[in-house]
């Protein structure tokens, strides 16, 4: 048991900026961390769906306050990790490198013109996502978009122990070798079951499309990091959550869009 509460520890101290206990970051304590990674995204669902009965209260939702807001929760919660991978991984493949030099890009810490135009992209996008979720859908919606964040991590999380690194040293690289690889297999595979089955109730097209999309967007980052970086790092699987993420809230708007 103290190891599986190390690894929550860790796992929430790395991947939110939720306040945890100090934990060791020795290779036992990390063989678990991962289990718990999908568990961080319970939170910022949460958060949503809090923050959407708050604008109803208020009399902000539909409004742009309300859509900046339900955009800006998972950085706040996260502290912009995965998004730091995303702009990192848009210059990288805006160099049009070679593998070697597109991973020496990810390990600049510098933003170029590629990260700035993804970060505006990024968010024009989900603000028009949001804007019109947070005022033409209803509340079912919403539990679909709070449940993807735990989808997104589960595959994620998976990724990191499935799918080659690029790097053999680096902190998704220690993460994967202290990794218990076929323990992590299986609770990703149990939260990526769970979340279905929780969606399904909600809504069974919107889960089905949700699927469709997540679990493209996954053979698309495993073929792409495959291809131009040798392998994933973390920066990589920092963009595929992002993307995995906007395009799952584009999918429940598409649905939304249809139903209407």
């Amino acid at each position: 048991m103290k190891k599986l509460w190390n690894g929550f520890k860790i796992a929430f101290s790395m991947y939110s900026k939720i306040p945890m206990p100090k934990s060791q970051w020795t290779e036992e304590n990390m063989g678990y961390a991962l289990c718990f990674f999908p568990l961080v995204g319970v939170p910022i669902g949460a958060c949503t769906l809090l923050w959407r009965h708050i604008s109803q209260i208020l009399g902000l939702r539909g409004s742009a306050a309300s859509a900046i807001v339900l955009m800006l929760i998972p950085v706040v919660l996260t502290g912009g990790i995965h998004l730091d991978g995303l702009l990192d991984t848009a210059d990288a493949l805006g160099s049009y490198g070679e593998p070697k030099k597109r991973l020496e890009i990810l390990k600049d810490s510098r933003a170029g013109a590629f990260a700035v135009i993804q970060a505006v992209v990024y968010f024009f996008s989900y603000y028009g996502v949001y804007s019109y979720l947070d005022l033409q859908a209803e509340n079912r919606a919403w539990h679909i978009i709070a449940l993807s964040f735990v989808l997104s991590r589960a595959l994620s999380g998976y990724g990191v122990v499935a799918f080659p690194g690029a790097r053999e040293t680096g902190l998704l690289a220690s993460f994967s070798h202290n990794a218990r690889k076929r323990t992590v297999k299986i609770v990703m595979g149990v939260f990526v079951t769970a979340a279905a089955l929780c969606m399904g109730m909600v809504s069974p097209v919107s889960m089905m499309v949700v699927y469709v999309l997540s679990f493209g967007v996954f053979i698309y980052y495993y073929q792409m990091s495959k291809k131009k970086f040798g392998g994933i790092t973390g920066d990589l699987a920092g963009w595929f959550l992002q993307k995995c993420e906007l395009v799952m809230a584009f999918g429940v708007m598409a649905v939304q869009l249809l139903l209407n």
